[in-house]
């Protein structure tokens, strides 16, 4: 209590601080739910992401073994002159959803793929392979980059919440129960005192009047 700024301790100052204890407590429980749900999508998200890194690899390194591939049966630069001959238009889309006022992007991987480049005559199979591998693996990556911007929003959110959490947890709620009490207290014992009072004054008002 000592060098902490208390509230007069009047019925209006109790009714008030009653009210916002009540609305502390609600937004407490509301940010709590808040807090979980967002953990909840947090850890999804990273899951997903751990899945979507090692499958966005593994395609790349085949994408590559297959260009690899093609190289040793057609050479560098007939492979080079194939590549230079292949017209895919890539292009991604962004939009977005949102989890508890958080919003998280989602990525749309499309292309656009105007075949033939090339006369299958004397073409390795292996390059038609690499290609699909690399189509594969950009959308993977588009759908990573989407997890991982995701997870760094939900983060920064989660952190937010909980020192929301922890200061309604931590200090205002218990301010504002300290001062309800105090407040309270205060109340009681001037009723007490006033009972005291008026009792009092009743019996000497009822000695006066029988000694008259």
């Amino acid at each position: 209590m000592a060098g902490k700024n208390l509230p007069a301790p009047t019925k209006t100052n109790l009714m008030s601080l009653k009210g916002q204890l009540t609305f502390a407590r609600q937004g407490y429980e509301l940010l709590d739910q808040k807090r979980s749900i967002l953990v909840l999508e947090l850890l999804t998200l990273v899951d997903q992401a751990v899945d979507f890194e090692e499958k966005a690899n593994a395609v790349l390194s085949g994408a590559y073994a297959s260009l690899q591939q093609a190289v040793m049966d057609m050479g560098k630069l007939k492979t080079a002159g194939i590549a230079s001959a292949v017209n895919i238009e890539a292009g991604i889309t962004l939009s977005s959803r949102r989890v508890m006022g958080v919003s998280l992007p989602v990525v749309k991987t499309r292309f656009t793929d105007n075949a033939p480049y090339y006369s299958p005559d004397g073409t390795s199979p292996w390059i038609d392979r690499s290609i699909q591998e690399f189509k594969q693996a950009l959308g993977l990556m588009g759908q990573l980059a989407e997890l991982k911007i995701s997870i760094i929003r939900l983060s920064q959110e989660v952190k937010k919440t909980i020192r929301k959490v922890n200061a309604l947890e931590k200090i205002a709620i218990p301010d504002l129960e300290e001062s309800v009490r105090f407040i309270r207290n205060r109340l009681e014992e001037d009723e007490r005192d006033a009972y005291i009072l008026m009792k009092r004054v009743k019996a000497q008002l009822e000695k006066r009047k029988a000694g008259g």
